[in-house]
């Protein structure tokens, strides 16, 4: 069996969950760690047992033995230059997301990915979840009929909210509904988006890092479809779960609901009441099994690399959901419908929007 040398730079919530999956295949033969925080690297190689673990990225960069690596660093603007440095030396990437912060990021990520035949993929990680890909085959072979419409509501807990609002001034759709446009433009394929219309509140979010506490977009695709997108970070603290999601299909030959809030495990305690366990987007290690989908899309990109398969999320479907929550960014800020694709215009208005929110 042909394994490989792999290696997670960023050992955080995610990186730490792909550095334990990893840690357990067979597919790997050796593992390495790269964290810039000494007492999390510690800890996370405790419980891996790495061949290596570095605090500077270079030392990855640099090994020609690790050709597969998993990028799952924050804050969001170090993506491009570690994923740009790795696609340079030749390994193959899963990045998190977002893929990049600015447009031209991304294309430079993707023409270097091209050009030397690597996988390169974006962590859109809800494409692993049951319930959604119950929902792509159910389009797929036509027991919907034509769709006509798609409705996801997510909502997070304010403190993982705060959490990620804290570290980067990016919106709900870019950081919360950039999952659901990536799973529903997919299954919507081969159906575009071709127009945004979005609008924001402010609650709590806003003395965090300017932002909405939840948005909502309705987005056109280019068969008459529409797809309404709610997004938002700002459940109370005393709600017990980490994310809540509840999704509808209609079509013209049936419809489809799904309930994906968490609220069908209840665990009570007298130190913390109710909490709804195995809650997470990402999902968690649970003993033996792994209660989610980050375990399973870690695996599926170490497979594809080894078996010369095309990768889950092509990274130029990740740049138009970028483009779209760029977009819907723009028309929440403007009162206006976006066009999409872009227009130059609309990129530069978009440029001098993200200008003023960093001064």
């Amino acid at each position: 069996m042909r394994t490989v040398e792999v290696a997670v730079i960023g050992t955080g919530w995610c990186g730490g969950i792909r550095a334990e999956t990893l840690a357990r295949s067979a597919l790997v033969d050796r593992l390495h760690l790269c964290e810039i925080r000494s007492d999390r690297l510690a800890e996370v190689e405790e419980s891996t047992r790495p061949a290596t673990a570095t605090t500077n990225y270079r030392d990855i960069v640099e090994n020609d033995a690790i050709s597969v690596v998993y990028i799952s660093t924050t804050p969001e603007s170090t993506h491009y230059p570690i994923a740009r440095d790795c696609l340079r030396a030749g390994k193959h990437v899963l990045l998190e997301k977002p893929i990049a912060m600015e447009f031209w990021e991304a294309d430079e990520l993707i023409t270097l990915a091209r050009r030397q035949s690597l996988k390169f993929t974006i962590g859109y990680s809800q494409r692993f979840n049951p319930k959604v890909a119950y929902a792509k085959a159910r389009i797929a072979d036509g027991t919907l009929g034509r769709v006509v419409n798609v409705m996801v509501s997510r909502h997070l807990a304010r403190g993982l909210g705060k959490k990620i609002a804290s570290r980067v001034k990016l919106s709900p759709a870019a950081m919360e509904s950039t999952h659901d446009l990536d799973f529903v433009f997919w299954m919507l394929e081969p159906a575009k988006p071709v127009r945004v219309y979005s609008q924001g509140a402010y609650g709590t979010m806003r003395d965090v890092n300017g932002s909405y506490d939840c948005m909502w977009s309705t987005v056109t695709m280019d068969d008459g479809s529409l797809v309404v997108i709610g997004g938002g970070w700002n459940l109370p603290p005393s709600y017990p779960n980490f994310c809540s999601t509840w999704m509808e299909i209609t079509g013209t030959e049936g419809a489809l609901f799904l309930d994906d809030t968490h609220r069908d495990n209840w665990l009570n305690t007298v130190s913390e009441g109710t909490r709804y366990p195995m809650s997470t987007m990402p999902g968690e290690r649970v003993d033996h099994v792994f209660a989610g989908q980050m375990g399973p899309e870690t695996i599926h990109f170490l497979e594809c690399v080894l078996r010369d398969q095309p990768v889950m999320v092509a990274p130029e479907h990740a740049r138009m959901v970028m483009e779209t929550y760029r977009a819907a960014d723009l028309s929440a800020e403007t009162g206006a419908p976006v066009d999409l694709p872009l227009s130059n215009e609309s990129i530069a208005a978009i440029a001098d929007m993200n200008a003023a929110a960093r001064r």
